[in-house]
């Protein structure tokens, strides 16, 4: 696949190009030659209003990396964080335009946490400049995107983590081995659950204003530039199919990927559908709020359940399902794991504790750095090959959705009758359902098209729809 540039100028081609050339010869001894002064590395952070001021306490947290630079399109989310980085010491240069920021020879790697649809363009432009990425969750807007991810950062030679930062905590790894040791048996069922709540963003009957402050055309980049049709810009993006991927892609990316961990998965599911809709309000959002997926895995079925309501009408508390809202509950033969509210353990069917795992977070940051140093991926607790996975099966999770058809209960019960672990996820949607005064006779849930997938290719068989779905048109000159 042809990877475009950042139409910048012929000074950033230049330079990207050698960079590029460079890295693929040199070695590691060689690299911490070049790396920067006293061998720090030296960070870019691109994005910081949410998730992204985390990456700037991580990293300020990590021996021998320091922060040179920030870059948001947000201009006073900009000088905010400069005076208060300033204030703690740290001195740093500021852009509006990540693509400016590529251009410097004073930044060894990039940490960005923008909204998703800036993940792979980001990434693939600090590949292509030489530089190393730390990139959040989930790693990619669509699926095509993350295979260019992948193919870039090998080319060029670069150290990409994942913003997957459960596979740094040691108890969850601890917790992983012990289970896939057999210590419950076989995993007869990997779940995951997202049950948080998600109110409306409301509805506005006309294009909004966009501060003045914001670069909205270098915040929507890649995406349409259409008018602002939400009351907020900023967060509820999540809640738009073109910028986000609602809350499989979200918070849900954390929990499909523990579930996968724990399933010793390396590759996608064969095949899977969608049940779900955004019910129980109208509004501006167009992603699900409702949703139970189905991972048909040829050893164990993977399937994650979304509540953006709560556990029942006019009350804020969520539901839950073995007393985990959001985690993972890793069903076996001998007993079943519960991971959520920041405690792992594991118990027999009785409900009698056999083993709790602490453990600690081990900072994602500093094993991304360690990696940078060695140059080697195999150090990454996180790879970013195993970020597209996880982050492909919430993609087409989603695509199933979106191709699917609103039909009845019945219609639906009929359809996945002889899949019990589906039956009983679904009957417990319809009851949470009824609890928030919806009815789904009238306000009918999608049922999702059943897609097939070539593992080979990431390729949906014999489906143009669904395949057409794998990326998006990019508007340039911010094009993948």
């Amino acid at each position: 696949m042809k990877t475009i540039l950042p139409t910048t100028n012929r000074r950033f081609f230049l330079k990207t190009s050698a960079l590029a050339a460079v890295g693929i010869g040199l070695s590691a001894r060689s690299w911490a030659q070049v790396r920067g002064a006293n061998d720090d590395i030296r960070f870019g952070v691109v994005g910081f209003k949410g998730r992204g001021r985390s990456h700037i306490t991580d990293i300020l947290n990590v021996k021998g990396a320091r922060i040179v630079a920030l870059c948001d399109v947000d201009q006073t989310v900009l000088d905010a964080e400069a005076q208060r980085l300033k204030g703690l010491g740290h001195t740093v240069k500021t852009y509006t335009d990540v693509r400016q920021m590529l251009e410097s020879s004073e930044i060894d790697a990039i940490s960005t946490a923008t909204p998703n649809h800036w993940h792979a363009p980001i990434t693939i432009w600090a590949c292509q400049a030489g530089k190393d990425v730390y990139v959040e969750k989930p790693v990619s807007h669509n699926i095509w995107e993350g295979q260019q991810m992948i193919e870039i950062a090998r080319k060029h030679s670069r150290i990409v983590q994942s913003g997957t930062q459960s596979r740094s905590h040691s108890g969850m790894q601890e917790a992983v081995a012990w289970v896939q040791a057999g210590n419950l048996g076989k995993i007869t069922l990997a779940r995951g659950l997202c049950y948080k709540r998600r109110p409306s963003i409301g509805k506005v009957t006309g294009p909004q204003a966009v501060p003045s402050h914001i670069n909205y055309d270098l915040w929507t980049g890649p995406a349409p530039m259409e008018p602002l049709m939400r009351k907020e810009l900023h967060y509820d993006w999540h809640w738009v199919w073109e910028t986000g991927n609602g809350d499989l892609g979200n918070q849900g990316i954390h929990h499909m990927d523990i579930a996968r961990w724990f399933l010793g998965e390396k590759d996608l599911a064969p095949h899977v559908f969608s049940i779900g809709g955004r019910v129980g309000y109208i509004d501006d959002g167009t992603t699900p709020n409702t949703q139970i997926i189905h991972h048909a895995y040829a050893a164990v079925p993977l399937i994650f359940e979304v509540r953006g309501l709560p556990a029942k009408a006019s009350r804020e508390p969520m539901d839950s399902l073995l007393g985990v809202s959001v985690g993972n509950i890793i069903h076996c033969e001998h007993g079943f794991l519960l991971l959520g509210d920041g405690s792992i353990a594991a118990y027999d069917h009785s409900g009698r504790i056999l083993r709790s795992f602490t453990g600690i977070y081990q900072n994602h940051h500093a094993n991304f750095v360690k990696a940078i140093r060695s140059r080697l991926a195999s150090d990454l607790t996180a790879d970013i090959s195993d970020g597209h996975i996880s982050s492909t099966l919430c993609h087409v999770a989603n695509i199933s959705h979106r191709l699917g058809q609103q039909v009845s209960q019945g219609e639906i019960r009929e359809r996945i009758k002889d899949n019990k672990d589906c039956t009983e996820a679904y009957e417990r949607m319809l009851a949470h359902l009824d609890a928030n005064r919806v009815d789904s006779n009238k306000e009918k849930l999608i049922l999702g098209e059943a897609l097939s997938i070539d593992l080979k290719t990431q390729r949906f068989v014999s489906n143009d729809r669904a395949n057409a779905l794998r990326t998006r048109s990019y508007r340039a000159p911010f094009s993948v």
